[in-house]
């Protein structure tokens, strides 16, 4: 049964140890990408977002791209941090792509000049809430994930790979599996400073 609403936002914490299981199949995987993304707003219901759901090698793919170009990059003699971190997103369950659409991007800002500026701000909107959405789905099945932004540094080498269009510019990483370690503890600031109320 999944959990209640709140409970899931509540719980939806950033988890960096997973394991390589699933309480849920993957078809109920896939299924909870599908629905986040017909059910989540965008600006101008442009519908940007488009999502790539990775299982299995595909998985594992991509967190080997990942380690090669960080490989490039990091100086040898300081890599092993990042090839602990690299490990433990590969050793997890899958991976959701985030992507935004940027032909549709520039389709609105051609259509609606007066608002071009703004576009690329409610595009990335749009793809905060996929990534809220679909986390928060997931952690309602038992699973845990943690959002990561390897763009643009594997953007090239990811679209080549899945053969994915060139307009799609790569967001966020959430790579998630079965949690094997609780989450630390959260601080929260006041309330009273973080919200106004008037009536």
């Amino acid at each position: 049964m999944a959990k209640e609403f709140w409970t899931a936002v509540r719980e939806r914490r950033s988890l960096y140890a997973l394991s390589k299981q699933s309480p849920i199949s993957d078809a109920r995987i896939q299924e909870i990408v599908e629905e986040a993304v017909k059910h989540t707003p965008s600006s101008f219901n442009s519908q940007s977002a488009r999502l790539v759901l990775l299982l299995g090698e595909q998985h594992n793919k991509l967190w080997d791209i990942t380690t090669e170009v960080l490989k490039g990059i990091v100086p040898a003699n300081q890599f092993e941090p990042t090839q602990q971190k690299m490990d433990a997103f590969r050793g997890a369950y899958g991976t959701v792509l985030f992507f935004e659409d940027k032909s549709v991007i520039e389709g609105l800002q051609a259509s609606f000049p007066s608002y071009q500026d703004k576009f690329p701000i409610w595009s990335h909107h749009t793809s905060a809430m996929h990534q809220f959405v679909v986390w928060t789905g997931l952690e309602s099945e038992g699973l845990g994930a943690s959002l990561q932004h390897y763009n643009p540094i594997i953007d090239e080498k990811v679209k080549a790979e899945w053969n994915l269009p060139a307009s799609w510019s790569l967001e966020a990483q959430l790579p998630f599996g079965t949690p094997v370690a609780p989450a630390g503890e959260k601080q929260f600031k006041p309330l009273e400073e973080r919200i106004k109320v008037f009536s």
